[in-house]
């Protein structure tokens, strides 16, 4: 098979395999900061922490989040740190950086090197594929922590983005009772052609105690203490929002409520597919780039 690009898979978790598995089917590939050459794919070629490289790389693929700290890479299953500068000398001078949630520091770092540097995590494509393992983790959660089925029981979502429309299509197959809140009225009368109730966000406090089984998507502390107050004793709540989170944790720990903050579900729920959407939004991009280009 000929290959077309050469791609260097530095860091991250078990959705990295799977990237470099899925970028392996079309080009050459080489893996670094995975121990025991756990990926175990005889297309990816495994290399230690010394990036000692037969060749330049045409593209560099670090994890998502990219680093930890702005100085390594993020590589959990490396024991060495991989230096984040140690990676320029491996890259085509007209090479790029691919990262996810690149932050400032690391982004500093390459920019003094005069690399370019694409953070997919942006891309809308990984973003709406990425709902659908949220979504069905999040009901593996609800369904391994409440004694009760899903079928019947009235559940609340606050927010109408993209997980919350995926989490809408598996609990109607489960034949929940699906009640939507939302600050947009546009939202309010898409997620009524959803066919769930809906709610304004500011009477969530009016209705939130109703409910047996809630799911957060809203990235800022919307279920604050009015509100954990007016929550059923043995209600699950199931915040799917990222740091900060959407829950008043400190005043829900002393009432008992159970909550449940399932952050990185693709990575923790389905790797394989997780892995496969970082690949196919990478190659995406450098599709894009190709027809500029041309």
């Amino acid at each position: 098979m000929n290959k077309e690009n050469v791609f260097l898979v530095v860091g991250g978790d078990l959705r990295q395999v799977y990237t470099a598995k899925k970028l392996a089917e079309n080009n050459k590939v080489y893996a670094a900061g995975f121990d025991n050459n756990i990926i175990g794919d005889i297309n990816v070629i495994h290399v230690d922490h010394k990036l000692e490289l037969p060749e330049i790389a045409d593209y560099i693929i670090l994890p998502l989040p990219a680093s930890q700290n702005g100085v390594f890479v993020n590589a959990p299953f490396c024991r060495n740190n991989i230096p984040l500068t140690s990676l320029a000398p491996l890259l085509k001078c007209d090479g790029i950086i691919f990262g996810g949630k690149i932050d400032p520091s690391t982004m500093k770092i390459f920019n003094k090197c005069g690399i370019k540097t694409v953070d997919y995590f942006e891309r809308e494509e990984l973003n709406v594929l990425n709902a659908v393992p949220t979504a069905e983790g999040a009901v593996q959660i609800a369904m391994e922590e409440m004694a009760s089925t899903i079928y019947g029981q009235k559940v609340l979502i606050t927010g109408f983005g993209r997980i919350s429309k995926v989490l809408i299509k598996i609990l109607n197959g489960l034949g929940a009772d699906i009640t939507v809140t939302a600050r947009k009225y546009s939202d309010l009368s898409w997620a009524e052609i959803y066919g769930c109730k809906t709610v304004h966000t500011s009477a969530l406090e009016n209705i939130i105690g109703e409910y047996d089984l809630i799911f957060n998507t809203v990235p800022a502390v919307i279920l604050n203490e009015k509100c954990l107050n007016q929550i059923k004793n043995d209600a699950l709540i199931i915040d799917l929002a990222s740091k900060p989170g959407g829950v008043d944790f400190d005043t829900a720990g002393k009432l008992g409520l159970k909550v449940v903050w399932a952050l990185s579900l693709p990575g923790k729920i389905a790797p394989v597919t997780s892995g496969e959407i970082i690949a196919c939004t990478i190659l995406n991009i450098l599709k894009e780039r190709r027809y500029t280009d041309d």
